[in-house]
C-alpha cells in the first residue's frame, strides 16, 4: 500500500523566478504569480502546507490592460467612517503606485488568513527594470 504525500515545512524546496512584465497583460501576469506563490504548479502542492517559491515582478509600470479598464475599473477603499470611501482609477493608480495595481491583483488571487499572508510575502514588485534580488539567481519565468 502507498501512503499519500503530505508536504511539510522541511520538505519544501523553493526557486526564486522572476516575471518580466513589460507589455504583459496584468490578468496573466497576476494570474501566473498567484500560481507560484501558492506551489500549485509542483507536485509536492499541499493546499495547507505553503510550498510555494518566491517571485519578483519588474517593469510594474509598464503593464497593459485589454478594453477601456484604465477609465472604468476602480479600486474602493473604506476607512469605516462616514464619508470614508475613496475611489482611484486605475489610469491613476499605475500613475502613483504601479508597485500597488499588481500586488492587489495577485493578493486577491492568494487565500485569505495566515497561510495567505505568508504566501504573500514571498512576493516583490519593482516599478523599474532593476530588482536586489540578483544572489538568490532568479529563473526568468515566461508569462
Amino acid at each position: 500500500m502507498q501512503n499519500t504525500f503530505m508536504a511539510n515545512a522541511q520538505t519544501v524546496e523553493r526557486k526564486t523566478y522572476v516575471i518580466d512584465a513589460k507589455d504583459q497583460i496584468l490578468g496573466k501576469v497576476a494570474t501566473k504569480a498567484a500560481i507560484y506563490l501558492r506551489g500549485k504548479h509542483k507536485r509536492t502542492f499541499t493546499h495547507h502546507v505553503d510550498t510555494g517559491d518566491q517571485i519578483i515582478i519588474i517593469n510594474a509600470e509598464k503593464i497593459r490592460v485589454t478594453g477601456d479598464k484604465l477609465e472604468k475599473k476602480e479600486y474602493q477603499r473604506y476607512s469605516g467612517y462616514p464619508s470614508g470611501q475613496r475611489n482611484v482609477k486605475l489610469k491613476d493608480m499605475l500613475k502613483k503606485a504601479p508597485e500597488q495595481v499588481l500586488r492587489l491583483a495577485v493578493g486577491r488571487m492568494i487565500p485569505k488568513g495566515a497561510l495567505g499572508n505568508s504566501v504573500k510575502t514571498k512576493l516583490k514588485i519593482y516599478a523599474g527594470d532593476q530588482h536586489p534580488h540578483q544572489a538568490q539567481k532568479p529563473i526568468p519565468l515566461e508569462v
